[in-house]
Order: C-alpha cells, then sequence, then structure tokens
C-alpha cells in the first residue's frame, strides 16, 4: 500500500479570501502569488473567481513541499468555549466546492503531511515522546478508518418520537470530503501549528502504523480527559460493540472499578476523587495536550457547573427546541460505563422528555457544550418555592471518554511507560501493524 491522500474539509462561507505562496495552476490558468478571493454566484450554484463562472476549482501548487496557501478567518473550535477564528496556513491541494449553498474550502494533502499538523495541533512538540508516537499512530487509524469507512448519508442519527430525542454526531456528517479540520474530527489547524521536529519524528517513527482487531482498521477515538474510567463506543454513537474500545479503569490496576452503570456506584464516583492517570494539575504535563485557550479552566477531571431555572429553560428551547415549561428535575435514565449519561429524563411542569446520546445532553445544556455526560444532578431551591431556582451539576472528565484519553496518557508518557504500553492499556486487544 503506497501513502494516500487525504480530503479535509477547513472552511464554509458565503465567500472565502484567501492567498497564494509560490505559483499555483487551475485547469486553465496559472496563478502566481497574492490575495485572492472567491464568492458564490447570485444563483447559489457556481462559484466566482477571477471574473468566471466554476462548478469548482482547484488550485495545485507547482512545488509540493514549497508553496503554501492561507485561509482567512478558520473557525477552531465551534460551538465550544474555546471558540475563534484565525488565518491559518496548508500546504498541498486548495480546493473550493458549491454544497447546500454555500462555499467550501477543502484541503488534499499526503497522509503523514496531515498527521504532522495534526499531532502539533492537538498537544504541543514538548509532549514526550512515547505520548506523541502512540498518538500519531491511533490519528492515522482513526484517518485512514474513515477514509476506508463507506459514507452513508441515509443512517439513523436522529430519532425523535416525542417522547425521546435521541441523536448523535459522526463522520456521516461529511459527504463531501474525508474529514474535517475541527474537533468534531481532528484539529487540523495547518503548517504554523508545527514547531522543531518533536512532531514530525514522532510521525516519521510512525510512518504506516496502525492499529488493527479482528482484521480491520481500529476505530481509535479520543478524548481529553475520561474522569478514571473508559468509555464504550455503543454509548456515543451507533448501537456497535468494539471489542478494543471497552470500559478500564485508566490507572496501573486497569480491571479494578466499579459498575457505573449502577446510578449509585456512579454518583458516589463522580462525587469523589479516585487516583487515575488523568487526575492531575501540573501544569507541565497539561500544556502538553492543551493549548493556551483550552487551559482557560483547569477542572477537567472534576468539575462543577450552575444553571439557573431560567437559562436551563432557554437552553432547551433555543439548543433543542424543547419546551417543557419550568424544569422540576433531571434524572438520569442510562449511565455507560464511565457514568456518562446517555439517556436523560427532563421532567417540566408542562410535559417531560427523555434526551441523549452523550454529546446531544452536552449540546442541550450549555451554550459550549457541557464538558462531559458524567454527572450527577443537584436542585437547589429559593425560600419557600417549590420549583428549583437552579441546578447544580457535579461532573467528572472533558469529551466523550472513548479510547485514548490525552491527559492520560500524556501523564503515562512522563511516566516512562512506552507508546505501546500507552496503547495496549487504552485499546486492549489491538495490534500495531505496519501498512506502508
Amino acid at each position: 500500500m503506497n501513502e494516500p491522500y487525504v480530503s479535509v474539509g477547513i472552511l464554509s462561507g458565503k465567500s472565502i479570501k484567501f492567498s497564494l505562496s509560490g505559483i499555483y495552476s487551475t485547469d486553465d490558468v496559472r496563478v502566481v502569488a497574492g490575495e485572492q478571493i472567491v464568492t458564490l454566484s447570485d444563483s447559489g450554484m457556481s462559484i466566482l473567481w477571477n471574473g468566471s463562472l466554476y462548478s469548482s476549482i482547484e488550485f495545485r501548487p507547482t512545488s509540493y513541499d514549497g508553496d503554501t496557501f492561507e485561509l482567512n478567518d478558520v473557525v477552531n473550535g465551534v460551538d465550544f468555549h474555546w471558540q475563534r477564528a484565525e488565518k491559518q496556513r496548508f500546504k498541498g491541494v486548495l480546493r473550493f466546492i458549491v454544497s447546500n449553498g454555500r462555499l467550501t474550502a477543502i484541503n488534499s494533502i499526503k497522509v503523514e503531511d496531515y498527521l504532522v499538523s495534526v499531532i502539533s495541533s492537538e498537544m504541543s512538540p514538548d509532549s514526550s515522546l512515547p505520548f506523541l508516537r502512540a498518538h500519531a499512530i491511533i490519528s492515522r487509524s482513526w484517518l485512514l478508518a474513515q477514509i476506508k469507512h463507506d459514507k452513508r448519508p441515509g443512517r439513523d442519527t436522529f430519532r425523535n418520537d416525542n417522547k425521546e430525542i435521541i441523536r448523535w454526531w459522526d463522520h456521516e456528517d461529511h459527504s463531501d470530503y474525508d474529514v474535517c479540520a475541527d474537533d468534531h474530527c481532528q484539529r487540523y489547524q495547518g503548517v504554523q501549528r508545527i514547531k522543531g521536529s518533536v512532531a514530525s519524528g514522532a510521525v516519521e517513527d510512525t510512518s504506516g502504523m496502525v492499529l488493527m482487531a479482528d482484521g480491520m482498521l481500529c476505530d481509535t477515538r479520543f478524548s481529553k480527559c475520561c474522569g478514571g474510567v473508559f468509555e464504550e463506543f455503543e454509548s456515543c454513537w451507533d448501537d456497535e460493540h468494539h471489542s478494543y474500545l471497552i470500559a478500564r479503569r485508566d490507572n496501573i490496576n486497569s480491571d479494578r472499578f466499579p459498575d457505573l452503570t449502577d446510578e449509585s456506584e456512579a454518583r458516589k464516583w463522580i462525587l469523589s476523587k479516585p487516583k487515575s492517570f488523568c487526575d492531575t494539575s501540573d501544569d507541565q504535563i497539561l500544556s502538553q495536550v492543551l493549548n493556551s485557550y483550552d487551559r482557560e479552566r483547569k477542572d477537567f477531571y472534576r468539575w462543577t457547573e450552575i444553571i439557573s431555572q431560567e437559562k436551563l429553560v432557554t437552553l432547551l428551547r433555543e439548543r433543542s427546541n424543547i419546551n417543557v415549561g419550568n424544569i422540576i428535575n433531571m434524572i438520569p435514565v442510562q449511565r455507560g460505563t464511565s457514568g456518562r449519561i446517555v439517556r436523560l429524563h427532563i421532567i417540566g411542569t408542562k410535559g417531560d422528555i427523555v434526551i441523549g446520546k452523550e454529546l446531544m445532553i452536552r449540546r442541550t445544556l450549555s451554550e459550549s457544550h457541557l464538558l462531559s455526560s458524567a454527572f450527577v444532578v443537584e436542585k437547589n431551591f429559593s425560600d419557600s418555592e417549590e420549583i428549583p431556582s437552579s441546578f447544580t451539576l457535579h461532573g467528572a472528565g472533558w469529551g466523550h471518554g472513548v479510547g485514548l484519553c490525552q491527559i492520560g496518557a500524556a501523564v503515562m508518557g512522563e511516566k516512562g511507560y512506552t507508546y505501546d504500553e500507552i496503547l495496549r492499556h487504552y485499546y486492549p486487544g489491538a495490534s500495531i501493524v505496519k501498512l506502508y
């Protein structure tokens, strides 16, 4: 197998400003360096560039390694608390298409070059080499699994029967390219994130290496902080079990943990602080995994959010079109293996509804996503009121908790674990295979 290319959706809009550094060519013209702009035609069906209309247009570099392009106003962390826009510079091919009445900028790039940017975007070049090597392998495995996987646009990822709203988001959302450049897939923030040779070395050291199980590429999910126990795949996405994405304790004694699908056990676990790899406040370790904007808060392992009654009613209506009056209670119906809530029963003065899965819950209860759905609910009352004035959520972890826990893996790397030991911890039963 030769090294493949990957197509990455970077940015969408009615118009997109970009600049070229080097000499690029399209099907009918050579384009020299300088600022450019593409806009949507009045009909909304074509791309207007340089006075001509195109159904799609591709800018190809004369020198793959020497020429680069820059896109304005690329948004990072869409809908999360760190959302912001910035200019980003990329290598490879730049293509524009029209999709759903908007322009989309797509970058085609070699997989290994893409991975160097991902590793640099997801974590610091000061991270330990075992951690970076482990992450290079899982980032490559996940990516190649997405490229290989059949896109199924008609797949049922949303169910609403007026009693339950169950929804999840996955890579099937991307039909025009392989992966996006944001946290929905993997952070890919261009060549300006690449500093020094450490990330490049970690990718080169593991070139072509992936995780496989049962003869197939592993769907190597990862998140920031599992909260102490790993979640299973089916709690967050399809009702499909993966043998290597199972519950384990994020500690030396990985097989010793309580049954967090049980409500009483989950409550005790979340309200306590059991020793885990990902329980750290060491800024040197956290800085390996978290960019400066990620570290605007440090309560990842255990956290607390207070939501007023008025705010909660507004969030339910605006985020998920739910109107059940004032909220009386929120009760977990189903928890996953990490204690994350898979189905949450919301009871109001005008009705009730069950929502899930975990990301739907996180999106509904916050303007920028809750850190995780592993939380317990405390009702707060003002004097003489029967309806809670606010709710306190005591939570654990950051992200979906499936697969590699980035903070936990960074701690393992600092403690001297090798990259293959880290991978065996988070993906038990998977094997490292060199594809190319």
